[in-house]
Order: C-alpha cells, then sequence, then structure tokens
C-alpha cells in the first residue's frame, strides 16, 4: 500500500492540475488543514499546533462497506517540547 495521495487541483475557470503527494495542507481561518493518509487506508485530518494550545485534534475517515464511511474525532494533548533539545539524526523527531 502507498502513502501517496493523488490530488486533482482545480482553478476558478476550471482548468486542472494532477499531482500526487505523501500529505498537503490547506489554510483555513488562519491555521493549516493536513490531510494525509495513514495505515488501513484511513484518511487523517489534523490542525497545525500553535503556541499555547493544550490539545489539537484529528478526523480519522475510515472505509466501511460499500458507499460508508466511519468519521471520528481523536482529541490528542500537546505534548510540552523542551526548547534546549537540538534535533540530531537519532532523535526520532520529526524536525
Amino acid at each position: 500500500m502507498s502513502d501517496s495521495l493523488q490530488l486533482i487541483l482545480e482553478d476558478v475557470d476550471g482548468t486542472q492540475l494532477e499531482t500526487s503527494c505523501t500529505r498537503f495542507a490547506v489554510m483555513w481561518q488562519g491555521r493549516e488543514v493536513w490531510i494525509q493518509q495513514v495505515g488501513n487506508n484511513q484518511l487523517m485530518i489534523g490542525v497545525d499546533v500553535e503556541d499555547g494550545d493544550t490539545e489539537y485534534a484529528n478526523l480519522l475517515l475510515r472505509p466501511l462497506a460499500t458507499n460508508l464511511v466511519s468519521l471520528e474525532l481523536e482529541m490528542e494533548p500537546v505534548e510540552a517540547t523542551d526548547d534546549d533539545h537540538v534535533h540530531g539524526p537519532d532523535c526520532n523527531h520529526d524536525h
């Protein structure tokens, strides 16, 4: 299974551009809304985290039987970060 998403972007005039990526964001109300495929053919939709946020939300869209999907909202606490931490190849953190 590939984590690649096939995108079709359309301008106001109907011009379409096809591309693929592993995840993408839409700017909405000043926040980045990230969309990506995760395991078991699930589509995750999550909002970026800003300073002062205590939790963040992810929406998980799961395919069910024909023409049915399951939509689940997961609230996760924001993990405290160590501002003195320097990211290196062995830290297992996203940069």
